[in-house]
């Protein structure tokens, strides 16, 4: 695994090592286009396995983020390296979401990259899926903190999007305090706000118990 430490304050255009659970707040499109669109290409141009989950974005806008970059995308998604999903379908195919299945579906997909000869399993997913009225959606911050508990075991490389104006000050506080590293400026930092995740579980129970 590459040093973690040498690579924090690098842009996308620098490897990311594995192990990163990031979080993009944003409140511009312009800003979103650009993180977005480098870190998906980083990951193609490394040998990844690279799945883009969208909520709110088109296909078609999204190919023209990433063309933009000089990635052969048509040849991209002609091998399977890069594919489009829709973030609802892939989150919650049964309808409901399930934080422990989609977990699971993770796992499987990283090892089936490394079987597949990629270096590696990239993600990114617009979470605004999670403000809609679909069964167990809010526990949306369950399925965040409990990435951070099997990374040792699996080397993971993925990106949440949180849109600010979309969402309210307290939501976007606890996404900060599940999300090892942020983006910043364009650059990977280490995020001063995450708690380790026993202790945002601990939180999260605490509040529930208070709000039965």
């Amino acid at each position: 695994m590459n040093d973690q430490k040498e690579e924090i304050g690098r842009g996308f255009a620098e490897a990311i090592p594995e192990c990163h659970h990031l979080c993009l707040i944003y409140d511009s499109e312009e800003q979103r286009r650009k993180i977005v669109s480098e870190y998906l290409a980083t990951g193609l141009k490394q040998g990844e396995l690279v799945r883009y989950f969208t909520d709110t974005t088109s296909a078609q806008e999204l190919r023209a983020w990433i063309l933009d970059t000089g990635i052969d995308l048509p040849k991209a998604e002609e091998n399977g390296a890069f594919a489009i999903l829709k973030a609802e379908s892939s989150y919650c195919p049964s309808g409901r979401f399930v934080p422990q299945e989609v977990i699971k579906k993770m796992v499987s997909r990283y090892a089936a990259a490394r079987d597949a000869g990629y270096h590696g399993s990239r993600a990114c997913g617009e979470m605004s899926w999670t403000l809609r009225d679909i069964p167990g959606a809010e526990n949306f911050l369950e399925y965040e903190v409990r990435i951070n508990m099997i990374t040792e075991t699996f080397p993971y490389i993925g990106m949440c999007q949180y849109d600010s104006r979309l969402f309210d000050g307290a939501t976007l506080f606890n996404v900060l305090q599940v999300h090892p590293f942020m983006i910043a400026q364009g650059q990977i930092v280490r995020n001063p706000f995450y708690l380790k995740p026993e202790e945002f579980l601990a939180k999260l129970e605490a509040s529930r118990k208070n709000h039965a």
